[in-house]
């Protein structure tokens, strides 16, 4: 039969720690059922309010830092799982006795009740941010402001948190609004969605049963899967599992499931319920005890305190037919006592004020100790009670406010821009005093010493002219190595290609380390690229070189993908091309233990030894240990101040140590401590001639580490580990009279690809822009850079490859970087290579056509102007014929002098052997006055020329009175195999190459000799 449930008098509400306080008095209602509204769900619960107190004394220890209070962190949890219970039961109860639920009405309780109070304590610590903190932290906290305003705070702290580089900050006086954030963003997403579920069963209200169970099971698989998704994000990062809200919701979903269910229809012995309370009790202060940093949470360890929380509100629920389920001895009887609930009404504002009160005090004090932080917790009292009695109580009580909705609502709003517009105004103030944000123009840095005790160079020796230092504070925050996502993230078990630089060169730099090598990402790019080699990258933040299982703070757990990415970049090195130099370091500071640092080590240094590439391990840089840019912000012209201890700064290096003794064969170490912590006083400085050094508390600043360029450079060459860069110059003449330009003798690894300080790529099947479309000779292959058709053999020979795929042809074609290659007035140019033709004949070679020839440079500026800018044919061959042949183009298409398009040719001239064996090919552009001509060579012998009188003064001038770029290439088909009687089919085999030993471009000055050329049998620069 239906039963009356009757609740007691009205009685005066409490407020919470959190967003989840009861909304009001709720008037019963006669239920249609036994699913109807319940005793306990509309009476007033004053063990929650004590439990309240349990949750906000437990944080407030764990923030003070009391000693066996390590794990108050999980009073958040209380907080969560007592927001649930009273918030569902407050809807669920509205949407049965009135059929709806008024999300007006909701959010204008919530917001004339929490945002107001919110809003003292954010625009109080927005002002007294400006007056209390350094402008660098003040901007930070502004921004801090605006996300807790906006109750975003908690994404805010997980994209800073989760990211490594971001480290080395000073807490925020905010961060725990991050709980705040997360409930605000339930509310929005639990009280609409319940809204929806009782429009959808609005037909069954009258007896709840439809409202009550469709709720109950949403909440049973909203927290199944939340609970499912905080494993999975505890396992990969522990700010996002423990900050973000998706990770959250199912404690406030075993709250609502306490309002939900029937348990108030339960006859349940006192004697169970006394232990389900105590048990809750019990369980939540042994996570108080027993919980630390290091418990992975929230995770699985998070279920003890929420499920203990659930117990103790669980145990005070009434049964069938009463109306008081506290016993005597209950935890709930102890809980409802005078002092727990007058905490508990405090809980809100204290918590709101405590966390700012002891972030602020270190900031004007340093770091204090547990008793300090305890009586500065207290003292929070006072503005807590202010806070309540002034802010928050008559705002709650308020007629005028309670009235309309909007009126609540506008409360809100106005409690969310009050805050917003201090944060706007005292963060643009803040920023204008610092100075451009704007990245550095690393151009205009002044150059770096090589050498000496002075930072900068400075050659008459004067000092530098006063001014602000180098980056600016704001600047340096921000100041990183300009590589991209190379520094791979904590989640990251394996680095990308992270070539920078001349990344086709078959010779390469190697940075491999943690973060404290990834700032010398600049100065090694740039002598890499003074030498025209290619820097790759192997870096992961936070990663031990050395073979050490740590933990990552951004994960909160063992740093698993650590050992996966080191395993993985010391396989890439062992099997990959040899480097032409590894540069290795890492912070030392991973453990203390120097007998398993040096055995780390040496399991690293092994693998890496075995690369037979020279090793440098350059020494750990100074950790001043406390956030520079921010002290610098705050002493700008006193950066003198923020100098910090050398002994804690610079602790001995103990691989350095090692290596400096010889223990370490294989590896030299190199350092630059000397100049950035110079003589041997107590400090370090955090500025050196107007550079400030640091970006945080731990790295250089890419500045810095820019003007160190010239010193790392110099110890490198000096340690034996690195050839000297050189300023190419005229070369001088050899005996012979021949000035060598260029000579590629192709020595690299095998499979890599020549040389891009030599050579580039033609791609695709036209010329930028495709003014004549399949290279304007009908060609069908496309051209691509891939080492599959361009590559060294590791024998000292480049091999040029034609494949077929589904019946598309590709191959390659590389042309000289330099297109200035000319005669020098009255001189000699010679062209030269040494070929093996492709080793394929018959059917199986039609359309094969390798050629070794030029172009005029001017055809750069747009391949426009062919065949008047001339062409030089040095060898051809098509169709795997026995034959070669050499030509000049000039003049104009369709004749001319030059006979387009076919050009002065020779012809096909026999060559038995030139596919099986090398040959020599070269061509000698002859400007000697009265012997101006082309010649063309096989193995020195000339059999073809072509003479200045054949054609008109303009033409010859035009055609090979100029720079020219050379081309090597193996095409398919095309107008000259067609011409030969060949064309590409399906007999035709792929996979043969054109196979180059060396090129060589030589001058001879008519005041050198030897001039011209003595005839048959002469040897020539370059001939092997």
């Amino acid at each position: 039969m239906p039963l009356l449930l009757a609740h007691g008098p009205r009685r005066k509400r409490s407020a919470l720690p959190g967003p989840a306080r009861p909304a009001g008095p709720v008037r019963s209602a006669r239920s249609g059922g036994e699913s109807g509204p319940s005793p306990h769900r509309s009476t007033f619960r004053p063990d929650i309010e004590g439990l309240r107190a349990v949750a906000v004394l437990a944080v407030l220890a764990f923030h003070a830092r009391i000693p066996g209070a390590a794990g108050g962190f999980v009073g958040v949890d209380v907080f969560f799982v007592i927001s649930g219970y009273l918030i569902t039961g407050l809807l669920v109860r509205e949407a049965i006795t009135t059929g709806r639920i008024r999300l007006g009405d909701f959010f204008s309780r919530r917001a004339r009740r929490l945002l107001p109070s919110a809003a003292v304590v954010l625009a109080a610590v927005a002002v007294a941010g400006a007056w209390l903190t350094v402008p660098l932290l003040r901007a930070d906290l502004e921004h801090d402001v605006l996300a807790a305003a906006l109750s975003v705070a908690n994404w805010r702290f997980v994209s800073q948190q989760t990211d490594y580089l971001a480290a080395g900050h000073d807490q925020s006086p905010l961060l725990h609004f991050w709980s705040l954030a997360v409930e605000e963003q339930f509310y929005l997403f639990w009280a609409p969605l319940l809204a929806v579920i009782v429009l959808v069963a609005a037909r069954a209200v009258r007896r709840g049963r439809a409202v009550r169970a469709v709720v109950a099971l949403v909440t049973a698989a909203v927290a199944v899967a939340s609970f499912a998704l905080s494993l999975h994000w505890t396992r990969d990062s522990v700010s996002l599992a423990y900050l973000g809200t998706p990770s959250r919701v199912w404690q406030f979903a075993v709250g609502a499931l306490l309002a939900l269910l029937p348990w108030h229809l339960l006859r349940g012995p006192r004697p169970l319920r006394l232990v389900c309370g105590w048990a809750g009790a019990a369980a939540i202060v042994w996570c108080v005890v027993a919980y630390d940093a290091s418990t992975p949470y929230p995770g699985h360890a998070a279920l003890v305190p929420t499920l203990g929380a659930a117990a103790v509100i669980l145990a005070a629920i009434p049964g069938r037919g009463e109306r008081d389920a506290q016993g005597a001895h209950g935890v709930g009887r102890l809980l409802a006592g005078r002092a727990p609930r007058a905490v508990g009404r405090l809980s809100y504002t204290w918590y709101l004020w405590h966390w700012p009160v002891l972030v602020l005090a270190e900031a004007r004090l340093g770091s204090l100790g547990w008793p300090a932080k305890t009586a500065l917790t207290l003292a929070a009292v006072l503005p807590a009670l202010a806070t309540m009695r002034w802010v928050e109580q008559p705002l709650r009580r308020s007629r005028t406010v309670s009235e309309l909705p909007r009126r609540g609502l506008a409360v809100g709003i106005s409690a969310i821009v009050l805050p917003v517009v201090l944060a706007l105004v005292v963060g643009t103030t803040t920023l204008q005093l610092m100075g451009p944000a704007t990245p550095v123009d690393v151009k205009g840095l002044p150059p770096g010493a090589a050498a000496g005790p002075s930072l900068l160079a400075r050659a008459d020796g004067s000092p530098l002219a006063d001014g602000p230092p180098v980056p600016g504070p704001a600047q340096a925050r921000k100041d990183f190595p300009p590589d991209g996502a190379c520094q791979v993230a904590p989640a990251v078990t394996r680095s990308p290609e992270c070539l920078f630089g001349a990344v086709d060169s078959p010779d390469r730099v190697v940075l491999l380390g943690d973060s404290h090598a990834g700032q010398w990402f600049s100065p090694l790019l740039s002598l890499a690229s003074r030498r025209g080699w290619a820097l790759q990258e192997l870096v992961k933040q936070g990663c031990p070189l050395p073979q050490l299982t740590v933990k990552s703070p951004q994960l909160g757990r063992v740093y698993r993908e650590c050992d996966s990415w080191r395993a993985d970049a010391l396989d890439r090195l062992r099997t990959g091309p040899r480097p032409r130099l590894i540069v290795i370091s890492s912070l030392n500071r991973y453990t203390a233990d120097e007998k398993a640092l040096t055995a780390a080590w040496e399991r690293t240094l092994e693998p890496l030894r075995a690369t037979g590439a020279p090793i440098v391990y350059i020494e750990d840089t100074p950790v001043p240990g406390t956030d520079i840019p921010a002290c610098v912000s705050g002493a700008p012209d006193d950066a003198a101040g923020c100098a910090f201890s050398r002994a804690e700064a610079l602790p001995a290096d103990p691989l350095a140590r090692r290596i400096a003794a010889g223990a370490v064969p294989g590896v030299r170490s190199v350092g630059v401590n000397p100049v950035l912590c110079p003589g041997d006083g107590p400090t370090c400085p955090a500025v050196r001639d107007r550079i400030l050094l640091y970006r945080d508390d731990a790295h250089l600043t890419n500045v810095a580490a820019i003007v160190l360029a010239p010193r790392l450079e110099r110890l490198l060459t000096e340690s034996g580990a690195l050839t000297a860069a050189t300023t190419p110059a005229l070369a001088t003449p050899g005996k012979d009279g021949w000035t060598e330009l260029l000579r590629d003798d192709f020595d690299g690894p095998k499979g890599s690809r020549p040389s891009p300080a030599n050579w580039q790529y033609d791609l695709g099947t036209c010329y930028p822009g495709c003014p004549a479309p399949q290279w304007g000779t009908g060609e069908i292959e496309t051209m691509t850079d891939s080492t599959a058709h361009v590559r060294l053999d590791g024998r000292g020979v480049l091999e040029i490859v034609p494949t077929r795929k589904a019946g598309q042809w590709s191959s390659g074609r590389i042309t000289t970087v330099r297109s200035d290659f000319a005669p020098p007035p009255g001189g000699v140019l010679r062209i030269e290579a040494s070929i093996a033709l492709p080793d394929v004949t018959g059917p199986e070679a039609a359309g094969y056509w390798p050629a070794f020839w030029t172009l005029g440079g001017s055809l750069r500026d747009g391949y426009t102007g062919w065949p008047g800018v001339g062409e030089l044919d040095v060898m051809e061959s098509v169709n795997g014929r026995d034959t070669v042949f050499g030509s000049l183009h000039c003049g104009v298409l369709d004749g001319g002098p030059c006979e387009e398009p076919v050009g002065l040719t020779s012809g096909p001239r026999a060559c038995a052997d030139c596919r099986t064996a090398f040959h020599t090919y070269a061509v000698e552009v002859d400007l000697s006055p009265g012997a101006e001509e082309v010649r063309w060579y096989r193995d020195d012998r000339v059999y073809h020329r072509v003479r200045a009188d054949a054609m008109d003064t303009e033409t010859w001038k035009r055609a090979v009175d100029h720079g020219v770029f050379l081309i090597l290439n193996v095409a398919i088909g095309g107008t000259l195999p067609e011409a030969d009687g060949a064309t590409a089919g399906p007999a035709t085999e792929p996979g043969h190459p054109m196979r180059v030993d060396h090129v060589t471009v030589s001058v001879s000055r008519p005041d050198h000799g030897p001039g011209r050329s003595a005839g048959p049998g002469v040897r020539r620069p370059g001939s092997g």
